[in-house]
């Protein structure tokens, strides 16, 4: 079941420059940065209430974010919603047609597991599925 809204990912170029604009601008502070090698990312999260915004940077060419930002630039990437049964809510994605892009979890930043849905079957929107509990 999904229990709230995790994240918002944000892809940038650069997590010192975009930073500024989170911490300066908003007020934000930033609670951690971090590498996440199975996403080819370097990670920056600023709490915002129960939500957290993600600055996503591909730490090399061939990350999936480098190819968004070669296509799209920088923006909004994906919105992340946290659930207490990751398994149980790919079974059902996986049951209604949806079209997934990862199967079963993989690691993602501060521990989870993540799971991404296909845009194409999800109204245009990359869906993150994640979980801090293993799967």
């Amino acid at each position: 079941m999904l229990k709230k809204i995790d994240h918002i990912g944000i892809a940038v170029h650069s997590i010192a420059e975009a930073r500024r604009f989170y911490e300066q601008t908003l007020g934000l502070v930033c609670e951690k940065v971090e590498e996440v090698p199975s996403q080819k990312v370097r990670t920056a999260f600023f709490s915002l209430g129960e939500t957290h915004i993600e600055l996503l940077e591909p730490m090399d060419d061939s990350s999936p974010i480098a190819r968004f930002l070669e296509k799209r630039g920088e923006g909004f990437h994906h919105i992340a919603y946290a659930s207490d049964d990751i398994n149980a809510q790919l079974d059902n994605a996986r049951s209604t047609g949806c079209a997934l892009i990862n199967e079963q979890p993989v690691p993602g930043a501060g521990g989870k597991q993540i799971a991404f849905l296909h845009p194409k079957s999800t109204g245009g929107v990359l869906t993150e599925i994640c979980s801090s509990s293993k799967p």
